[in-house]
Parts: C-alpha cells; structure tokens; sequence
C-alpha cells in the first residue's frame, strides 16, 4: 500500500509541475520542447534513470539500461513499469498511434527468452494493432524490434486541456535451465540513438483539426 500510495502522489505532482503548453504550440500541431518526469517500478528498473522528452510528435523515454540474464540452472525475469503524466493543452486533438522499442536476444540452445509489453492510458491496457509481445527460441542471437500501432481514440482537448498519464509495463524473462554450463541466456531492450540521448520508448501521436 505504501508503493502505490507513492505512485499516486509522485503521478499527481508530475501532473502538476508540467507545464501547459500555449495555444500557439497548438496551432504548430506539434508538442514544445520538454522534459516530463517518469515514474518507475520494478526491480529491472535502474533508480531515477527514466525521464520523458516532449517534442513535435514524439514522446521520448530516456533511460540507461533494461535486460535479463540467466546462467544456468536459473530463470531470471525482470520488471519495469514506467507511468509518465502528460498535460495536452486547450486547441489540441491528440491521438497516440505507435510505440516503438528495440533490443536484442541471445539463445543457447535448452534455453529461451521472453518480451511482454502492456502500454497503457488512464489505467486501462490499450488494445494494439500488432503483438508487442515475443517468444526467442533455443539458437536465436539476434536484433529485434517493434513497432506496435495503437488503437486508443484522440484525447480531445480542443476546449478544454485534460491530464493523462501513460503506462508500459515491460517484463524480460531469461531461462537457463537447460543450457551449457558456460553459457548464458540474455535479452534486453536497447537504447535508440537520438539527438536527445539513449532511448528506450518512443510515443508517437498524430493531431487532428478540432
């Protein structure tokens, strides 16, 4: 009860301490230039490493590092559950259409490897276009990514500005049970090289005319 009382105080001075945009940001259909803070859970999530990069159509989520390993026998998974508070102003009809992540995987063989993304708004799990899940099978050491349409309707703040949080919830889980002794099983979700830094979500949003 006291992690998510703190969860929901942190959410609500995030809410409050970002600030509006102006109606003339509006008119440029595209977000300014700004920081919003991020709050994190899980024990896969580095201490105080996430932040939010509001700019044009994207919202940026910086962070250091996100991954599973296991030597055997173990199976190792690990959590991290971002919630990030984002205030639309007044003349701005927003609607988040994709989120993008990468990373990488490697599989010895008798073992595999686990993705499983929740993105989510207001709370409620966002039903996607495509899986934003994977399964990595014994022998794959290899790239990945993803790119997951989303299917939530427009935040219509076109006379009134409304606050929203968005959610992933993201869980790699690495299994050695059977591999090499010399060996390990590893996933992780990379960074994405930007002009903001290292990457690890980015949020897409299309704005319609109100």
């Amino acid at each position: 009860m006291k992690i998510l009382s703190g969860l929901i105080s942190s959410l609500t001075l995030l809410s409050l301490n970002v600030v509006g945009l102006s109606q003339a940001q509006a008119q440029s259909k595209g977000f300014e230039f700004q920081k919003v803070p991020v709050t994190l859970v899980g024990n896969g999530c580095p201490p105080g490493t996430a932040e939010g990069i509001l700019n044009g159509d994207t919202l940026s989520i910086t962070f250091s590092e996100f991954e599973a390993l296991a030597s055997p026998p173990k199976v190792v998974s690990k959590s991290c559950n971002l919630r990030i508070g984002l205030n639309v102003p007044s003349g701005l009809n927003v609607q988040p259409i994709n989120v993008k992540y990468i990373g990488f995987a490697d599989v010895p063989q008798g073992g595999s490897a686990n993705l499983n993304v929740r993105i989510l708004f207001q709370g409620q799990i966002i039903p996607t276009i495509n899986n934003p899940n994977a399964t990595f099978n014994p022998g794959f050491s290899d790239v990945w990514s993803k790119d997951v349409g989303i299917t939530l309707g427009t935040i219509n703040a076109c006379k009134n500005p409304v606050s929203s949080i968005f959610g992933i919830n993201s869980n790699l889980t690495a299994r050695a049970r059977g591999i090499p002794a010399n060996q390990e099983t590893q996933i992780r979700i990379d960074t994405i090289d930007t002009a903001i830094g290292p990457v690890l979500f980015q949020i897409k949003f299309a704005f319609n005319p109100c």
